[in-house]
């Protein structure tokens, strides 16, 4: 059967229920990455089999490891440190994490690798990575427009590099890092802000010292033979920004009560909570301890209040990229004003999620005002009865569908196949809380 393009979503009651949403994409990726590298056979509890995911796993393969699925779980005997030739080019599909990441092992093996993918990954900016390996003295071909993907890199060997990050990204830093796995010496990256810290938490959970000290961090690497990467079993929290959506769904409608059990509850991924409690919604958060992802995690309730305006910018921003639109949808349903600035690393996500969460909003009736960083919305009401176009971006088309959960108006939501990048089952858990909270 061939899925439908276009989903319509209704208005609804209020929600309430709880939800166990799939497990974290960024740490699935980069846990397929190293185990991939370890010496030894490791377990993957709660993998995220999304299309980017598998697309990583797909890779990983190609390159020498041993991969098995069943039910949840994902097994991978890993390379023992070195990864193999391939015998054609990998094909990343969607996702900048796998090619940014992997072209920060690839860098070091002794042979070169082409890495390529869709549309919308071959747009995306990716000299910010071939500068810094350029300069461990990695050989890097970008062969798209502009220092564009496909690229290709590897077969030269890597000096160590002190590497102060032009820009917040979490995951050039994570490319430094793991090419400084196979470079002479100790590579420090420096952040101008905290940004995710998934790969060092890895890192140190499989047996490799990651030095800390404010925003610097660095690894020490043994040269071409790789890291010596422990395997074992790591279990991957649930995704907090996929549990983002309901979070903001039910934060935004007085009456509304959700929970998300045993969610991700990283400092540097949870920025979203301190702006709706901000906004005025009500949370609680219950930890547990923290997991063999060397991630904690816990539970988190929220209950819907009439949401005030606020400004996002500053130091939230990196820990809460994936969340902006989001911020929109909240600011759109508040009373008053939401600003979000200092975010124009929005404009070079699957989409421009600047100009596409500007066009959706002014599509459902909302007043908002775009920004070269950011926007400005002033809330109250959302029309709804809209059509709007994801552009191919799951986080723009997952968006959508809680404004038309929300708003005064149905939603139809076109193009939505690339909600299966990140979310697979978006839509199940869509309609199993509109079904808890009172819809028939």
């Amino acid at each position: 059967m061939t899925p439908p393009t276009s989903i319509t979503v209704a208005p609804c009651p209020p929600i309430t229920g709880e939800l166990c949403v799939p497990g974290d994409k960024s740490i699935s990726h980069r846990a397929a990455m190293l185990c991939a590298l370890a010496t030894g056979t490791s377990i993957l509890k709660g993998f995220l089999a999304s299309e980017d995911c598998l697309n990583t796993l797909a890779a990983v393969e190609a390159l020498g490891a041993v991969v098995e699925r069943q039910a949840g779980d994902v097994t991978i005997t890993g390379t023992g440190g070195t990864f193999k030739p391939t015998d054609g080019a990998l094909d990343l599909g969607n996702s900048g994490t796998g090619m940014r990441l992997l072209a920060g092992l690839l860098a070091g093996q002794t042979f070169a690798t082409e890495m390529t993918g869709d549309a919308s990954l071959c747009s995306r900016p990716m000299r910010r990575i071939s500068d810094p390996l350029d300069a461990m003295g990695a050989r890097v071909e970008l062969s798209g427009e502009e220092g564009t993907a496909p690229l290709r890199v590897g077969g030269a060997p890597l000096h160590s590099i002190t590497y102060a990050l032009p820009v917040a990204s979490a995951q050039v830093k994570s490319c430094v890092l793991l090419a400084g796995l196979y470079a002479d010496g100790t590579t420090t990256v420096i952040e101008p802000r905290p940004t995710r810290d998934h790969t060092e938490r890895l890192l140190q959970m499989m047996g490799v010292p990651v030095q800390v000290d404010g925003l610097s961090v660095a690894v020490t690497g043994r040269g071409p033979q790789g890291p010596q990467l422990q395997a074992g079993e790591i279990v991957v929290p649930g995704d907090f920004s996929s549990a983002a959506f309901w979070l903001v769904a039910a934060a935004c409608r007085p009456g509304s009560r959700v929970t998300i059990r045993n969610v991700g509850l990283n400092p540097r991924r949870t920025a979203l909570l301190d702006v709706l409690a901000r906004m005025g919604a009500g949370l609680s958060v219950t930890a547990a301890d923290t997991g063999s992802s060397g991630e904690p995690r816990g539970d988190i309730t929220v209950n819907g209040t009439q949401l005030q305006g606020t400004t996002v910018a500053g130091d939230e921003i990196p820990n809460l990229i994936d969340e902006l639109p989001l911020v929109a949808v909240a600011g759109a349903m508040a009373t008053g004003t939401t600003v979000i600035r200092e975010a124009a690393e929005l404009r070079v996500k699957e989409s421009d999620r600047i100009a596409t969460t500007v066009a959706m909003l002014q599509a459902v009736g909302v007043a908002v005002e775009e920004a070269d960083d950011g926007m400005t919305i002033t809330g109250g009401t959302v029309q709804g009865h809209a059509s709007i176009d994801s552009h191919g971006d799951h986080r723009i088309a997952m968006c959508a569908a809680i404004l038309g959960m929300v708003g005064q108006g149905a939603v139809e939501v076109v193009d939505v196949a690339c909600v299966a990048t990140s979310y697979p089952q978006f839509w199940d858990d869509l309609e199993s809380l509109r079904r808890i909270g009172g819809e028939a």
